[in-house]
């Protein structure tokens, strides 16, 4: 259904005296604005009606003219909420005329059956919406939604004008439709994960990442004759990793001005590692291609979604984000194209396994015509051990090496890992299966965890129901100590005493764990364990393939040959990525069955081997683009 039709019939529905005041989008979302008190009190049965009408979503809002102040607001919700709800702050965005109130534990705020929640919608006017404060404090998510809120004029007009063109395109389905994808980054390759999904009317970016191990092809091929910055509707991002997410400032430092989806925890867990990437590319004596300035048009434009939420993203694109098991938040990525004529479905990067942190990716939908999946560990060879064997070969290695005295590195990837990491260690001291030592967590592992605690919903059930049911937050626990300044970095690094150091980053690319490394590699007593994929490339997989004397790049700049007589362990089973096994477990149990199977990030033997083995699984269609490669999908 076009605009202005859709209007037309949400005004048929409506009463005679609704007093509508404006009639806006938001993006693919329509909110009414009214006058009438009575109407937007009782306006359940109104709108229910409407969205029958329309199949869209529709909310109505009070006119921001009727609204309480906001000093008596919050002094209205004070009074309401309890004091056990751990209230924070409350965000007002007047424009738009929603209440975000902050607490501890939202459930308190919203109350039995929404009690608590109606009642300062009923006393203020303003609609009220919870968030969960993050348990340990997060200076990011603050500043996030600080800056949400300092433009919520701008997010007005930009979601409208998203919305305006959603529903004024008009467009058709016929013998001059067709659908293709252009590989501009992880074709044949693990790295800057980039495709550009078109149609006659929509160009649409899956990921828009970089390769961090090949800084001379660090970027995707953004000079390819099908990508024009001006012409693109929308960027899709699955995780927050830099593979997938960490060119995205670059498109608005081009000139991009369009939206970006993904979940919440994606958009501040993303944000958090750009700032980062950029610290690291500076502390390093080099110029980083873009600054804080694009990160900051990047959240201003950023629409965030929830697992299992269809929405319009263009006029002929719907998205729908589904767990991908990965990392917090990491989403399988579902397109239906053309209202129905194709569906679509991106892994990006998932784990076909439940793990101390996460559910294991989604397997079932409603159709699906055209798989493109990730192959990081596609070979033969790629058969990791089971999760509890790499528990218990990671806790072992912990074991051996404090009772040595020496002091355990644990590399880890900010995101996913270093949380699963965190939950395997404190549930190993807890349990006595290894000595109560301190458990230094570095930098930016800390924020990450803090921005975890924000978001627990997206976590298993296990984590769930100690959190919710119990009270018992994990992250929280007296075992961790975190590492602020490099001085506190060298006190630990000299002390004699053993201890666990979980530090970014998890191939040794950047970051504290490269300087941990330096300073502990000379040392047998010592250990470092590697939890996670080392690219080719990395001083992290020269390090896991026994070379006894590598260069390590100083913040300075400098190179520095580095001794290396510390133990060195591998652990594949803890990986956030899926291997072999479960890469073909997930093609098979994948309902229905799809007609074509594309086959991305990984190197390229791995890309031709998963594709060959899922030909003869399927016996569909497969295929292993390389980069530039363009793919008629229909």
């Amino acid at each position: 259904m076009r605009e202005p039709d859709i209007i037309e019939q949400i005004k048929e529905e409506l009463p005679p005296d609704a007093e509508i005041s404006d009639i806006l989008y938001e993006g693919a979302n329509i909110v009414l604005y009214t006058k009438n008190k009575d109407l937007f009190l009782s306006s359940k049965e109104v709108i229910h009606n409407i969205v029958n009408k329309v199949k869209k979503r529709v909310e109505l809002r009070m006119d921001p003219s009727m609204l309480i102040p906001p000093e008596e607001t919050q002094e209205i919700i004070n009074k309401l909420v309890p004091k056990e709800a751990g209230l924070g702050e409350a965000w007002f965005d007047f424009k738009r005329s929603i209440a975000i109130i902050e607490a501890e534990k939202p459930g308190l705020v919203i109350g039995k059956e929404g009690q608590i929640l109606n009642e300062i919608k009923k006393q203020t006017l303003w609609v009220p919406k919870v968030r969960r404060s993050p348990v340990i404090q997060s200076d990011l998510i603050r500043t996030i939604r600080h800056t949400l809120f300092q433009n919520s004029e701008y997010r007005r007009e930009f979601m409208h004008k998203i919305g305006k063109k959603i529903y004024h395109t008009k467009w058709k389905v016929d013998q001059n439709y067709w659908i293709r994808v252009s590989i501009l980054g992880a074709g044949r390759e693990v790295g800057r994960s980039c495709l550009l999904l078109q149609t006659p009317i929509s160009n649409v970016l899956l990921d828009c990442g970089l390769n961090v191990a090949n800084p001379e092809n660090a970027f995707p091929y953004f000079n390819a004759p099908e990508f024009d910055i001006h012409k693109i509707d929308a960027v899709v991002i699955s995780h927050a990793h830099l593979d997938h997410s960490g060119a995205l400032p670059l498109l608005y430092k081009y000139g991009y001005t369009g939206p970006v989806y993904s979940t919440d925890p994606t958009r501040d867990i993303m944000t958090l590692l750009q700032l980062d990437y950029i610290d690291v590319i500076q502390r390093s004596g080099k110029r980083p291609e873009y600054t804080s300035r694009e990160i900051k048009e990047m959240i201003k434009n950023s629409i965030t979604l929830d697992y299992d939420v269809v929405t319009d993203i263009t006029a002929d694109v719907r998205l729908t984000f589904h767990n991908a098991g990965h990392v917090l938040g990491s989403s399988l990525v579902h397109l239906n194209i053309g209202d129905g004529y194709h569906n679509l479905l991106y892994t990006g990067d998932f784990k076909y396994a439940r793990t101390k942190l996460l559910e294991p990716a989604l397997t079932k939908f409603q159709r699906v015509e055209t798989l493109i999946m990730e192959s990081t560990y596609g070979s033969k060879e790629d058969v990791q051990p089971s999760r509890q064997e790499s528990e218990e070969l990671l806790v072992n290695a912990i074991k051996s090496t404090i009772e040595n005295k020496g002091k355990v590195l644990i590399p880890v990837l900010g995101v996913g890992r270093a949380q699963d990491i965190m939950l395997i260690v404190e549930e190993s001291i807890r349990e006595k299966k290894i000595p109560e030592v301190p458990v230094y967590v570095d930098g930016m592992v800390w924020d990450v965890t803090a921005i975890h605690t924000a978001y627990p919903e997206f976590m298993n059930r296990d984590v769930k129901k100690l959190i919710f049911a119990e009270g018992k937050n994990p992250f929280t626990s007296k075992y961790f100590t975190r590492v602020g300044s490099q001085e506190e970095r060298d006190k630990l690094i000299h002390s004699r005493k053993p201890c666990i150091i979980i530090a970014t980053s998890g191939m040794l690319t950047g970051g504290s764990s490269v300087y941990y490394f330096q300073n502990l590699a000379e040392n047998k007593k010592n250990s470092i364990v590697f939890v996670s994929y080392q690219a080719e490339g990395t001083l992290g997989r020269r390090v896991q393939r026994g070379e006894k004397q590598v260069p390590v790049e100083t913040f300075g700049g400098k190179i520095e040959m580095v001794n290396v007589k510390l133990n060195v362990y591998s652990i594949e089973g803890l990986s956030g990525h899926s291997d072999r096994n479960q890469l073909l477990n997930y093609v098979k149990n994948l309902e229905p069955k799809p007609r074509k199977v594309i086959v991305v990030h990984g190197e390229n033997s791995k890309c031709l081997e998963l594709a060959s083995a899922v030909h003869k699984l399927l016996k569909v269609e497969t295929t292993a683009p390389r980069n530039l490669d363009v793919i008629r999908i229909r």
